[in-house]
């Protein structure tokens, strides 16, 4: 009993830093943006309390409307089409050897160490209409340049396009340590029997990866969800409101607007359905890898 004791007290003293750092950080300020959204407060300072009328405003709001629906359409341009490339590339990577292999997986992953604001400069510059060396394949395509921060329905697709090459570094690496984990020996064994490339990756390859690609799905769901910086920048000087993200949306209120309550409000729909949208896709994934 003694040593149990001790053992208890050598584990609480080892997961109380993490416990007080988590409370302080993520659960008192949680906490706050739930009391907050129920008050017409200001960003700094103390409001009345008004039930449920900010979140009245708020599906009464079209900018909202809008927010929550450029939000999902990201989110279907990046999640899965993101994910399938990461694991085509990594499918690819892995075939190399050596010096080679390190180099490519280094150029794959450079991006995604940049900041924000040099991929803003990079692809502004790659874009611009006057002398953007992009314009050379989107004109013949479309008879003229086109400003494609500026144009409605390029605009999505084509942040989209520079997330998926931004980001997808991270997901690479990750299939890459997990196709280094299946034996070689299944793939001599498959071969031996007459299998198809195919029917390696489709009996072998993707079974057991299938952990990996819900972590990776999961991680990027969540990722984009909280869609902010891309879109903030490449939406400067246009229609921003046609082009508003939820996270977008927050800040308005919160540092434009100093409508504290309602951008809490605004902020505690975006992480009840993050919360809800990652369970939700972990355990269905989750389940298909089960059967």
């Amino acid at each position: 009993m003694a040593n149990r004791r001790s053992e208890i007290i050598a584990a609480c003293v080892f997961v109380a830093p993490f416990i007080v750092i988590y409370g302080w950080m993520f659960v008192w300020p949680t906490i706050q943006m739930f009391r907050l959204s129920v008050t017409d407060a200001p960003l700094i300072g103390a409001g009345a309390y008004i039930g449920l009328s900010n979140y009245t405003k708020l599906l009464a709001d079209p900018v909202f409307r809008t927010a929550i629906n450029n939000t999902i359409y990201f989110v279907i341009l990046t999640v899965v089409p993101g994910t399938a490339v990461a694991l085509l590339i990594a499918l690819m990577v892995s075939r190399l050897n050596g010096w080679l292999q390190s180099m490519i997986l280094a150029l794959f992953f450079l991006p995604f160490i940049l900041p924000v604001s040099v991929v803003f400069v990079i692809w502004n510059w790659l874009t611009n209409v006057q002398f953007g060396i992009l314009q050379g394949v989107i004109e013949p395509i479309m008879g003229r340049p086109i400003n494609v921060w500026r144009t409605l329905p390029w605009f999505m697709p084509g942040v989209a396009i520079i997330t998926i090459w931004w980001t997808n570094g991270f997901s690479i690496l990750l299939f890459l340590a997990g196709l280094r984990n299946i034996p070689k020996d299944l793939y001599e064994a498959a071969s031996l029997d007459g299998a198809t490339r195919w029917q390696m990756f489709t009996r072998i390859t993707w079974p057991l990866i299938w952990p990996i690609t819900v972590l990776c799905l999961t991680i990027q769901l969540i990722l984009q969800l909280k869609i902010f910086d891309q879109v903030y920048l490449f939406g400067q000087g246009g229609r921003t409101r046609s082009t508003m993200v939820m996270v977008q949306y927050i800040y308005e209120k919160a540092f434009i607007n100093n409508q504290g309550g309602l951008a809490a409000a605004a902020a505690v729909v975006l992480f009840v359905f993050v919360a809800v949208m990652s369970v939700l896709q972990f355990q269905l994934l989750r389940m298909r890898g089960y059967r």
